[in-house]
């Protein structure tokens, strides 16, 4: 059982929950802050932190689901639980609707408007999964479906959508953009080999590494808007520019000619931005409200 566990919790990447999980407790705190100058009650919290978990585990199963029979022939995800025969189909459909029962039960415990914004959720959480399959801007849809993590938190403690709420919207989504980009010039050949659509399959390696670093430019002068549109201040500035050194180191480590240290791009730099400028805008306001 704990074998089984351990497989399925490597399918949805548990810990990469780290992405956006700080951004979706940024919109919380924003969005309490900004409309009602309070901070999330504690149950908020432990209901967004469900929702989150919810929806990041029925998204990633749903994705190894759609994505089983490319991911057999792609020599780098051919090992992943479904292709392997680790899992079996049905077993991942249950886990998902399993996922989507835990995100519309904490839906259901926070603002109304969480729960009528759920099938619009819902309808994209299933499909940007098929968009490489038709279009280049597959890696945008993936990151407007991300950000609506930050986008629930703000919702599901102030039960409304503002303009604060969609700079922030989204300069998370440009984020994701940026770093899903990056790492699909990994497949750039099996990409243009199967048909199948994406930034640097379209444009080749060099050109995608320079989109990308065109929608972290724009993921900067989203999070400098939120200083003067809100109450963040100085602590909150020096988040957002130790946030952009990561985010150019990041483009330093992946070259045309050698995609190696991809993984540390991906990975490891985005889950400490995302850590990063929650912190401090924690931090600033924790500051400011004392």
């Amino acid at each position: 059982m704990f074998k089984k566990v351990r497989i399925f919790l490597e399918m949805i990447k548990i810990e990469h929950t780290l992405f956006a999980l700080p951004f979706a407790f940024m919109g919380a705190i924003l969005g309490a802050m900004v409309m009602d100058n309070r901070f999330p009650t504690l149950a908020e919290w432990g209901w967004i932190l469900m929702a989150m978990v919810g929806a990041r585990s029925a998204a990633m199963a749903l994705n190894r689901l759609i994505d089983a029979a490319i991911d057999a022939k792609n020599p780098r995800t051919a090992n992943r639980a479904i292709p392997a025969g680790l899992l079996k189909a049905g077993e991942v459909i249950l886990f998902t609707a399993v996922s989507f029962g835990l995100l519309f039960w904490a839906a259901a415990n926070l603002q109304p408007l969480a729960v009528y914004l759920l099938p619009i959720a819902v309808f994209m959480l299933v499909f940007y999964s098929f968009t490489k399959r038709f279009t280049w801007l597959c890696h945008f849809i993936l990151g407007l479906t991300i950000a609506l993590a930050p986008l629930g938190g703000w919702v599901a403690v102030t039960n409304e959508i503002n303009w604060t709420s969609i700079i922030f919207y989204l300069a998370v989504a440009c984020w994701t953009t940026g770093f899903d980009v990056i790492y699909a010039c990994q497949d750039y050949e099996f990409d243009r080999k199967e048909g199948l659509k994406s930034i640097p399959a379209r444009f080749g390696i060099a050109k995608a590494l320079w989109i990308a670093r065109g929608f972290h430019i724009v993921t900067a002068i989203g999070f400098l808007l939120l200083l003067f549109v809100t109450q963040l201040s100085w602590w909150y500035i020096i988040g957002t520019v130790i946030a952009s050194g990561l985010l150019i180191y990041e483009h330093m480590l992946v070259k045309p000619y050698d995609l190696s240290r991809t993984d540390t791009a991906f990975f490891t730099l985005n889950g400490i931005l995302s850590i990063v400028v929650f912190g401090f805008t924690l931090l600033d306001l924790v500051v400011l409200g004392s």
